[in-house]
């Protein structure tokens, strides 16, 4: 399951990389970098009028952090927006992990029976079996994790990259003293805090094996971020930043409902307990072979045996 999640997420920071980069399409007129296309017409040019509309309630694009508050403000509302999914999202993700703590007993025995496996057969079996275990109690592997709320902001993303990067308008624009339009280390270490404050938040109430697997995903996460905030424009560092923000509200959202969670599912969620059942098959299927192994041995030496007693009589 931790290589899954590992997996998934690096995916989808793969397409967030090709968004930012090289969907805008440019051309030089009259000395000037000219952006085109269909990136350009229908996310980064939208995205300026709007930040443009909204810097215009801090008194236009010219005055001193007035993009920035427009950033801040159009993040938020895109994470308002989000934020009954997200939540959605992290609740049914947290019934899967309190369903996984259940099936623990069952999975552990499971592991040891693919560790002690005589052969690679048996081996490959008692690992197969953990997905029979999932299966059987309709527990997903992956935890509840999905990637809609992601995939919803890519468009984001790549707009507010494009408007800010080429953006007559915006090019000037500071929050701060921070260009906007340049890489800043202050707010990539800002959003690289929030989202590992976030991930520890996560952690919070899970039983100590899962933990052990959320860990590398814990840190993946804010260092991704991080890179991603330190290699591109401070105003998208600043769109992770005050999004990290909400994350942690969602977060804290749960933990507190947590408590509830865990009651419900302890209370009507039934554990089948396919594991012995498993083992059984899988010890009948060894002792079966076992036999079958000693039989075909003894047969063998029967032939050897006879085969040199009958040389010893030729000679």
């Amino acid at each position: 399951m931790k290589k899954r999640q590992k997996l998934n997420l690096i995916l989808m920071m793969t397409v967030l990389t090709l968004f930012l980069s090289g969907c805008v399409r440019t051309k030089t007129v009259d000395g000037k970098l000219v952006p085109f296309g269909m990136v350009w017409q229908y996310l980064g040019q939208p995205l300026e009028h709007i930040m443009n509309m909204i810097a215009g309630l801090f008194g236009g694009v010219h005055e001193t952090n007035a993009v920035g508050w427009a950033i801040m403000i159009l993040t938020i509302i895109v994470r308002l927006v989000l934020l009954p999914m997200m939540v959605s999202q992290q609740h049914k993700s947290t019934i899967q992990q309190e369903k996984m703590s259940m099936l623990r007993p069952q999975l552990e025995k499971l592991q040891a029976a693919a560790k002690n496996a005589k052969t690679p057969e048996m081996q490959a079996a008692a690992s197969q079996a953990t997905m029979k275990v999932y299966r059987e109690n309709n527990v997903s592997m992956t935890g509840g994790i999905g990637c809609l709320p992601l995939l919803i902001q890519l468009p984001i993303f790549s707009g507010l990259y494009a408007a800010i990067r080429y953006s007559t308008s915006l090019a000037n624009a500071q929050f701060f003293g921070i260009s906007l339009t340049k890489s800043s280390a202050v707010l990539a270490i800002l959003a690289f805090i929030v989202y590992l404050v976030q991930g520890y938040l996560m952690m919070l109430g899970i039983p100590e094996e899962q933990k052990k697997m959320m860990q590398t995903t814990m840190w993946l996460s804010p260092i991704m971020i991080l890179i991603f905030s330190w290699t591109t424009s401070a105003g998208l560092g600043l769109y992770f930043f005050i999004g990290g923000l909400f994350a942690i509200i969602q977060t804290l959202i749960i933990n507190i409902l947590r408590p509830r969670i865990k009651d419900n599912i302890a209370k009507n969620f039934v554990v089948k307990n396919v594991a012995d059942d498993i083992l059984k098959n899988l010890e009948t299927e060894d002792s079966k072979q076992t036999s079958e192994s000693k039989i075909a041995t003894n047969k063998n030496n029967e032939k050897n045996t006879k085969r040199n007693a009958g040389k010893q009589n030729k000679h």
